[in-house]
């Protein structure tokens, strides 16, 4: 069946972004080519754009403007500190002000940087302004993806941004099932049929290692009628762990080479370096790669190539630092080394302590393991699985299906194969492949614009998922004042793991104390391992037990009463159409009515 009203499929990647398109009309995804400055003069297009945004200096362009793209990405390995890069990731940090002008990070710019917020806004304006050239509907139905282990303030400031850039509302769909969104409609158009791949008891395991972040998710097969019937179990923590970080750890070596030999680099020297060092990673990585890559750093200063620094990054490099780095044949009790502590951090980016893909893969099969056996209906699910796995051990899936641009180096699929086949004894595992012609970067977006064409016409599989997490509010427990004693926090679980999109949940039963009139503080709290908790019910010792996400502060409106007035309430949550979660509280008896959204706007009285 075609759609009736055209489709975008938006992937806002960390390190390329990509576009894919239905037609009223039309069934099939296509990829949008986006037109950018391939260098100065020089106009160009492609199906990726590098999510690099490059500020000009003074006249070196005919514009001021910032520019997007792969002149953006080629200037930031000569001159690193007018380059803002990883925006994605700090649109997630939530140690810093997302809305506030703080990229290039360090960058000594006395005005033009951007915030988070807005340099998002630029790629998603850039990708809507080529669409439109090309034809497109001003009314498209569009789905932007966002990685699975997002928070609700990570989700809602994209939806900020795509709104900004002048899209509209747009839908929020995880990566991980836009990948498998892809793979489905690839296999359907293949001929050979789901069936072919995946059958009732199956556990496929969807790993997704980008440019930022890490993105992991179990999805179960089950069968209903002789239908197949995929349900999403688990999602991974949000892990700033990807190519990123393998970049920086190139550049590392490359940078202790060099001082074995008495060359001695500087903060812009290492940034080039780590430029560099990217694009000799991806030729190394490619098929038939060459035995080594010259890369070279240029000095600062008036003569701008006078002291060019060059060394050579080989094969053996890249499987040393990444192959063994990143993916280490560890085993399934191995877990992440926790952090040691220290007094202070210079602020930046929270990327992981931990560079073992592997040992977080670990760790987060053994967390569905948890989260499955504290639902009786998950655990029915997958009850095979359950017994096929080590009590207290991982989870472990009969099959992996891979996305991510890490993943176009086969070497990295085979030694996670290889892995996942050790801890489970040797047990096959099967790979979901893709056409050959598939592209790991392009997946998400055409998966992205399948998912809009199911939800327009009603036709295909669809993954059940709902909400990746259950989600609490912070209740203060009423006791006798201790001194130096902090009363305690249960968190109120308002949506539990799994709710769809478009569903209330009214808590009709139970009322609660809202202070208005002065400073108050909201804490919420996630959990991706109690798919068992119910609307309603409640955790002792939040803090503990549960992962606190957001602390919004606030001073609710109290109209004509006293300030400092105790208002009963009581609760409704909702998880809207487009995956965002709000929070009213309504006074009972009255007509107050306030709004919490899980993110870091505050509170908006309504």
């Amino acid at each position: 069946m075609s759609v009736t009203k055209g489709i975008v499929g938006i992937d806002l990647g960390t390190s390329n972004c990509a576009v894919a398109t239905i037609a009223s009309g039309a069934t099939v995804p296509v990829l949008l080519d986006v037109p950018q400055l391939e260098s100065v003069g020089v106009q160009g297009s492609g199906r990726l754009l590098p999510s690099v945004a490059y500020l000009p200096l003074e006249g070196e362009l005919a514009s001021s403007a910032p520019v997007i793209g792969r002149f953006a990405r080629d200037r930031a390995a000569t001159l690193p500190d007018r380059a803002i890069v990883s925006a994605k990731s700090w649109l997630c940090h939530g140690g810093v002000d997302r809305r506030a002008p703080i990229l290039p990070w360090k960058a000594e710019m006395a005005s033009g940087k951007r915030s988070p917020v807005e340099v998002s806004t630029l790629f998603l304006r850039h990708l809507r302004e080529a669409y439109l050239a090309q034809g497109g509907a001003e009314d498209a139905e569009v789905v932007l993806t966002v990685p699975a282990s997002f928070d609700e303030a990570a989700r809602n400031l994209t939806s900020e941004a795509a709104e900004a850039a002048g899209w509209g509302q747009a839908t929020l769909l995880e990566e991980p099932l836009a990948a498998l969104y892809s793979w489905i409609f690839a296999t359907g158009e293949g001929g050979f049929g789901l069936r072919a791949a995946l059958s009732p008891g199956d556990l496929v395991l969807v790993c997704d290692v980008g440019g930022g972040t890490t993105d992991l998710s179990l999805v179960a097969v089950a069968e209903d009628a002789g239908e197949l019937r995929l349900e999403r179990i688990s999602v991974g923590e949000h892990l700033l762990l990807g190519g990123d970080n393998m970049d920086l750890a190139l550049a590392y070596t490359l940078k202790a080479r060099l001082a074995a030999e008495g060359r001695q680099l500087d903060h812009w020297q290492f940034l080039s370096l780590t430029a560099a060092a990217r694009q000799a990673k991806e030729r190394l990585l490619a098929e038939n790669a060459p035995p080594e890559v010259s890369v070279s750093v240029a000095s600062r200063g008036a003569s701008l190539f006078a002291q060019t620094i060059s060394t050579t990054l080989t094969q053996a490099d890249v499987e040393k630092v990444i192959v063994d780095g990143f993916f280490p044949l560890t085993g399934p009790g191995d877990l992440p080394a926790a952090r040691r502590g220290t007094g202070l951090f210079e602020l930046g980016l929270p990327y992981e302590a931990e560079a073992a893909v592997s040992r977080h893969l670990a760790r987060f099969l053994a967390a569905s393991r948890r989260n499955a056996q504290s639902s009786p209906e998950l655990a029915r699910l997958i009850r095979e699985r359950l017994s096929a796995s080590r009590d207290g051990g991982p989870l472990l899936p009969t099959a992996i299906l891979f996305n991510g641009g890490v993943f176009n180096a086969k070497m990295l699929r085979e030694r996670v194969l290889s892995l996942l086949s050790g801890w489970g004894e040797g047990a096959p595992m099967k790979e979901l492949a893709s056409p050959a012609s598939a592209d790991f970067d392009l997946a998400v977006a055409v998966g992205a614009a399948a998912y809009g064409s199911l939800r327009q016409t009603g036709k295909g599989l669809r993954i059940r998922s709902g909400t990746a997490r259950s989600y609490y509010l912070g209740i203060e427990s009423p006791v006798p004042a201790v001194p130096g004693i902090e009363p305690p926090v249960r968190g109120l679980c308002v949506v539990p793991q799994g709710t769809e999109e478009g569903t209330r949940l009214p808590f009709p039963s139970q009322r609660f104390g809202l202070v208005v009139g002065e400073p108050a503080e909201f804490r919420f709290f996630a959990s991706s391992e109690r798919a068992g908790d119910a609307v309603g019910s409640t955790v002792e010792d939040a803090a503990r037990a549960l992962v606190e996400t957001a602390r919004l502060g606030a001073t609710l409106p109290a109209g004509e009463r006293p300030a400092g007035t105790l208002v009963p309430v009581t609760l409704e949550a909702e998880v809207t159409e487009l995956g965002t979660l709000r929070l009213a509280l309504r006074e009972t008896p009255g007509d107050g009515r306030w709004q919490l959204e899980f993110d870091v706007r505050g509170v908006e009285p309504s």
